[in-house]
């Protein structure tokens, strides 16, 4: 075990954790944030997705000594549910949530793709995704909440 400091969201927080445990397990386990989530544990899912250094990396697999004193964000960090952030608040406008259960990787994947890439295409956005499964389908109405955001960055 050993005493690992974190920035999460803009908030500091040291854990007395083994440094190999996966930083999601410290993320849900430790500072009880629920964005994150186990999906299949070898970082082929996209639900564990945070963003670090600007860019989405899936958490499930980042021993948390990797993390060192970067920023990490989960979904809880963009906005809050009185103030979402744009790109959550485009999710809502267009209903592109049902079960919840890859918001994390699809939202934070979009934000970090058009941080980044804030013309991407559409098939760079597809292509940025691939990798998100999603267990409800609902990929139309997400892509139209990514193209919303996008659209509103302009």
């Amino acid at each position: 075990m050993a005493a690992i400091s974190l920035k999460v969201n803009g908030h500091a927080h040291t854990v007395d954790v083994d440094p190999e445990t996966p930083l999601l397990y410290v993320l849900s386990d430790d500072l009880q944030l629920r964005g994150p989530k186990f999906g299949c544990g070898l970082a082929q899912c996209g639900a564990c997705t945070v963003i670090i250094r600007g860019q989405a990396v899936r958490s499930c697999v980042m021993p948390v000594s990797a993390v060192k004193q970067q920023e990490v964000m989960t979904l809880e960090g963009l906005g809050t549910p009185e103030k979402p952030h744009a790109i959550q608040e485009a999710f809502i406008d267009e209903g592109a949530a049902q079960c919840g259960f890859c918001l994390s990787g699809v939202i934070l994947t979009a934000k970090a793709l058009l941080d980044e890439n804030p013309k991407a295409s559409d098939e760079q956005i597809r292509e940025a995704l691939s990798n998100v499964l999603c267990r409800c389908f609902t990929h139309t109405r997400m892509m139209r909440a990514i193209k919303r955001y996008q659209r509103s960055r302009a």
